[in-house]
């Protein structure tokens, strides 16, 4: 019987062995597949990732060179601004600027200004250059009194030249100056150049020898005094250079932003460093250290944005600063970039290999059973021959159902891989930024068709006070903080083109919101009486030397175009407006409180 037998089973043994390596091999190439697949996958990530720091870098390094004129002109320029600037030489930092006062109560400064002023102070005869100075002080407030405009003139330049050859302490030539300068204003009535130039630009003595303005000197000076003779001396000056006309925003603002303590910084920074709390540092040398403040949430977001633009990953991805650490060396920052599609991928590829596994298992499994079939069909075949009918019969009913029950199975997983095909699933754009996406179309066609000639304005009478109700629902629509429109225009009415006349609102007003760290932003829209109207907000101010240049195309202030987004057309849409309808848009007053646009229209006739 084994004798018979042992062809088939050396048959089955054979076939089930060439099958089994048949189904190892396989489930091999759906192994090699899943890892190929998952180092793909890790492969984007890292070069996602690669990029990402790459652009992040050049970003920094781009904040910093853009800061570099600013960053030289604060550290030459007492009253230069120098706000979101770092700088630090010889472990000293010098900027943000430090108050740096003398310790102690004394007011030496206050009092040798009363003297002065009252004419009791005397010298020792050891101080002879004090002695001199004094002398030249006496002689010029007695040219003064005389009402001779010759002598005063010899009396201030031979002091003038006085303090260019003699340095005294500070606390005495100061207060000297600031008598002088208050004489001049107060007995005579100099040019105002010279006066500005005394007080606030400086001069030179003609020998390469360069005098400082008051006010620059007493910045300069500052660690010479104490907090009682700065603060002292800093109302004398602000008064003085308000009855003069010396402009005094510059003073005043330096002198706020004087910080009590250094920045809690790190002492020794090898190489270029990112920091969390929001600054960019890069050592110039051994001594030197620039840097310039950013925020890496800011930054982190709009290289999300751009990768997002690119299609480098899905509207759900995004790139985040890994890691605790406070202090990030550029070279190694760690950044990571996550989007739940690399999720959905990974689980699509183990559900595939689970599928390929099962199938191969589901395989070896019917080879054994068709091979054990056969062995007990050729078993009973040999046994029991008279039986051949019966024998068929069965083993034709045998193989019936597993054939059967085999294409139920084969037509389940054709059904199972069917249903199981991978779909995306893209949400649906915010709305904010969709409205701000075809606001910002809107900017871009209507700047295109007027810088073209195309726009023929539709003029018709529309009433001041209804574009304001029109502005105020908008606000209502888009903004995100509160706003409070002010409109004091009565019945005013204007020839205009209603849909550009609302437009230009509406762009004004997005600046003031975007621009602005007040809550609420306050806007005021009022009709002067000559026909003018002029446009208030709250927002953080426009330096005066950028007044003309923010009416330029694509053009964006330093240091904000990179904490708002924009396109920098908005008002340089709003003027072209303006001169479509032979109007004219500018600024004319900014500060720290508030920046305020005038719109002048042309007379109807």
């Amino acid at each position: 019987m084994l004798r018979r037998l042992l062809p088939t089973l050396s048959a089955l043994v054979l076939g089930l062995a060439g099958l089994g390596w048949g189904l190892w091999q396989l489930q091999r190439i759906f192994a090699t597949e899943r890892e190929d697949a998952r180092a793909s996958l890790h492969s984007r990530r890292e070069a996602l990732e690669q990029y990402a720091l790459v652009a992040l870098r050049q970003e920094l390094r781009e904040k910093l060179e853009a800061a570099r004129p600013a960053l030289e002109l604060a550290a030459a320029d007492p009253l230069a601004p120098a706000a979101g600037l770092y700088l630090r030489e010889r472990g000293e930092q010098v900027l943000p600027r430090l108050a740096l006062h003398e310790a102690g109560e004394d007011t030496p400064a206050r009092d040798r200004y009363t003297r002065l002023r009252s004419g009791k102070e005397v010298p020792d005869e050891e101080e002879g250059p004090w002695m001199e100075r004094l002398a030249l002080m006496r002689a010029l407030e007695r040219a003064l009194d005389r009402r001779n405009a010759r002598a005063a003139t010899e009396g201030l330049v031979a002091f003038l030249q006085h303090r260019a050859r003699y340095v005294l302490a500070s606390t005495r030539d100061v207060p000297g100056f600031l008598v002088v300068l208050e004489a001049l204003a107060e007995r005579a009535t100099p040019e105002p150049p010279l006066m500005q130039s005394l007080m606030h630009d400086g001069m030179e003595d003609g020998q390469g020898h360069r005098l400082e303005g008051l006010q620059r000197l007493l910045l300069l000076k500052r660690s010479r005094f104490t907090r009682a003779d700065f603060n002292f001396l800093h109302e004398r000056v602000v008064e003085l250079s308000r009855r003069t006309g010396t402009p005094v925003i510059d003073f005043e603002t330096r002198t706020a932003e004087l910080a009590a303590a250094p920045l809690p910084l790190p002492d020794s920074i090898p190489g270029p460093v990112l920091v969390r709390s929001g600054w960019y540092l890069e050592p110039k040398d051994e001594d030197h250290v620039r840097g310039v403040a950013v925020s890496p949430e800011a930054l982190l977001e709009t290289l999300t944005r751009e990768m997002r633009e690119r299609g480098l990953f899905g509207p759900e991805g995004h790139v985040r600063l890994l890691g605790t650490q406070e202090v990030m060396p550029l070279a190694r920052l760690p950044l990571g970039v996550e989007t739940p599609e690399w999720g959905k991928e990974e689980e699509a590829l183990e559900r595939r290999y689970r599928l390929k596994t099962g199938m191969v298992v589901l395989c070896a499994g019917l080879a054994l059973t068709i091979a054990a079939l056969a062995f007990l069909a050729q078993h009973r075949k040999y046994r029991f021959l008279e039986l051949k009918s019966d024998f068929v019969a069965t083993v034709s009913h045998e193989l019936r159902t597993p054939l059967a029950s085999i294409r139920l199975l084969a037509e389940t997983l054709e059904w199972r891989l069917e249903q199981g095909a991978e779909t995306k699933d893209y949400p649906a754009r915010i709305i904010h930024e969709a409205d701000g996406l075809g606001f910002l179309v809107e900017n871009l066609l209507s700047f295109n068709r007027i810088d073209k000639g195309r726009w023929v304005p539709h003029l018709a009478v529309v009433r001041l006070d209804e574009l304001a109700s029109t502005l105020r629902r908008d606000l209502e629509a888009w903004a995100r903080v509160p706003v409070e429109l002010n409109a004091d225009v009565g019945d005013r009415e204007l020839l205009a083109d209603p849909q550009l006349m609302r437009l230009l609102l509406a762009n004004l007003a997005r600046n003031a919101c975007a621009y602005n760290t007040r809550d609420p932003v306050r806007l005021h829209l009022e009709s002067l009486a000559d026909g003018r109207v002029r446009f208030t907000d709250n927002g953080v101010g426009i330096p005066k030397a950028e007044w003309e240049r923010i009416f330029g195309e694509f053009y964006r202030l330093k240091g904000q175009g990179r904490e708002v987004p924009g396109s920098g057309l908005g008002l340089a849409l709003c003027r072209r407006i303006m001169r479509l309808h032979g109007g004219d848009l500018r600024v004319a007053a900014s500060s720290p409180e508030g920046t305020t646009f005038e719109l002048t229209f042309p007379e109807r006739r």
